[in-house]
């Protein structure tokens, strides 16, 4: 009865962190900053595909960032371990994300746009210029870092395969929103434009910023604890 319980607990801990791994690649991906405006142009011009293996060259790009960021922290797990330390470094990371969730919020698509030639070129060209785009902006890592810390996501004393399940699905939460909205703005290809993607960043910035209130209000109140 023990043995199923504490496999019980494992997956359930699993589960968590696939969770938080999904939500950190959907926060980190839906901005639409150059690689996301890029994005929506190419599927405009070229076709979804273009636009999808873009976001996907992005995404691998969010992972390199996301595993530079998680050993980061394991040197700083001592520090992190201390109860009042953790909940600072969380308070912190709430504010960020609402600093992260104004800039978005504010953001002028239009600054973002770029001419895209409606030549089909091959697909992992366009893949590989997502790709170094995204990683040609090292400032994701406080993004990340705002997003680990109150999650608590990737601590060292988590084994190599959850820490592999984690990474994971912070790919699969990124992919997810280049499905989504490649899929959306082929859809809507007659009616969208620069005003549909200064929707999106108004949409998301607010969401950003209500929920890294609520989140910051919950930590310091005591009533929820990231853990």
């Amino acid at each position: 009865m023990n043995e199923v319980f504490q496999s019980l607990l494992s997956q359930i801990s699993t589960l968590e962190i696939v969770v938080k791994g999904i939500l950190i690649g959907l926060v980190a991906s839906a901005p639409m900053g150059p690689v996301g405006v890029l994005c929506v142009q190419r599927t405009l011009n070229k076709g979804r595909a273009y636009g999808l293996v873009t976001g996907t060259g992005a995404a691998f790009s969010d992972i390199f960032y996301a595993l530079l960021t998680g050993y980061g922290l394991s040197f700083l797990y001592d520090f992190i371990s201390n109860e009042m330390a953790l909940f600072w470094m969380q308070i912190i990371g709430a504010t960020v994300m609402f600093i992260f969730g104004l800039h978005t919020f504010r953001t002028n698509p239009v600054q973002n746009t770029r001419n895209v030639s409606r030549n089909k070129s091959n697909l992992l060209h366009n893949g590989v210029t997502g790709f170094f785009i995204t990683l040609s902006n090292p400032m994701i890592i406080l993004l990340f870092l705002a997003l680990f810390t109150p999650l608590n996501f990737m601590l060292p004393e988590q084994t190599l395969f959850k820490q592999f399940i984690g990474y994971l699905s912070i790919f699969g939460g990124a992919m997810l929103w280049w499905l989504f909205i490649t899929y959306v703005v082929n859809k809507l290809r007659a009616r969208f434009d620069v005003r549909g993607i200064w929707i999106i960043n108004r949409i998301i910035g607010s969401a950003v910023m209500i929920g890294s209130i609520v989140g910051a209000a919950l930590i310091a109140t005591g009533v929820f604890s990231f853990h």
